[in-house]
């Protein structure tokens, strides 16, 4: 029996020394980890689709990853346009942002009184909003990692179990966006640690345009026209989520040169 210990220790002495041996972190490491400054750690888990065809998957991986805890701010940008003159707004190509881009700044790099520095940017189109990731070392997240941070209430990860966040987020999506958004961080952190997902402005996502088909909607013969009109809300797996479809009709309506006045970003990080 004593042979057979120091054969199973001998065992696991090698293991974990061939996985440092191979770059992968320890125990300890993996304990004591942190998000980057100003991001949020968020947990693998699954993202179940709004809409689906019968060949889709009903559950969507999510593998973990590190999202912003606030959306990208207007003194954020212009620490990107200063270090990239070609996205200040007199230089931008049209190809990449339409004339909305940064249409309340009073200039090049003056965010002006319009844009005060701790509210989130918007009238950036998607190209900008994925370069300024770029150039953080990031990325923008996925649709799938949006809808599952977002999914989270500030007291549990499957919000949809929350009532009172329910009805929070309903009220929020059936009020006019304000003429001026408030500063970022004014609305409770959600179970991540993340804020303003809801409530402040609509964000970019990396695969915005998979949202729903293109085409137009009674001139397709495919499954895919059941997204459209009367049958909105036929293969959806969840009809009484109204902010879903909003999102979800929100950004079918997009352009990746679009430039919205209530349309912003955050980033996120594998």
């Amino acid at each position: 029996m004593k042979a057979w210990k120091q054969n199973v220790v001998a065992a696991l002495i090698f293991t974990v020394s061939a996985a440092f041996a191979s770059g992968q972190p320890s125990p300890q490491e993996l304990t004591t980890a942190r998000p980057p400054a100003g991001m949020a750690a968020i947990p693998a888990g699954v993202y179940r689709p709004l809409f689906r065809a019968d060949t889709d998957l009903k559950e969507v991986p999510v593998h973990p990853f590190h999202l912003d805890v606030f959306p990208v701010t207007n003194e954020d940008f212009l620490e990107f346009v200063r270090a990239n003159p070609r996205w200040q707004r007199s230089r931008v190509k049209p190809i990449f942002a339409d004339p909305s881009y940064l249409k309340d700044w009073a200039g090049d790099l003056d965010p002006g009184p319009n844009a005060p520095a701790k509210v989130p940017v918007t009238s950036v189109s998607w190209f900008a909003a994925k370069a300024y990731a770029q150039w953080k070392g990031k990325r923008l997240p996925t649709l799938a990692e949006w809808e599952y941070a977002a999914a989270a209430s500030p007291a549990r990860a499957d919000g949809e179990n929350d009532p009172a966040f329910k009805r929070q987020i309903v009220q929020w999506y059936s009020t006019p966006t304000p003429p001026e958004l408030s500063p970022v961080g004014l609305n409770r952190a959600n179970f991540w640690g993340v804020h303003d997902l809801h409530g402040l402005a609509w964000e970019w996502v990396a695969d915005f345009s998979t949202a729903m088909v293109t085409g137009d909607a009674r001139g397709d013969t495919g499954i895919e026209r059941q997204l459209f009109c009367g049958g909105g809300a036929q293969n959806a797996k969840n009809v009484e989520n109204y902010p879903a479809f909003m999102r979800y009709g929100f950004r079918s309506s997009l352009k990746a040169d679009y430039c919205v006045h209530n349309l912003g970003f955050r980033c996120a990080k594998d």
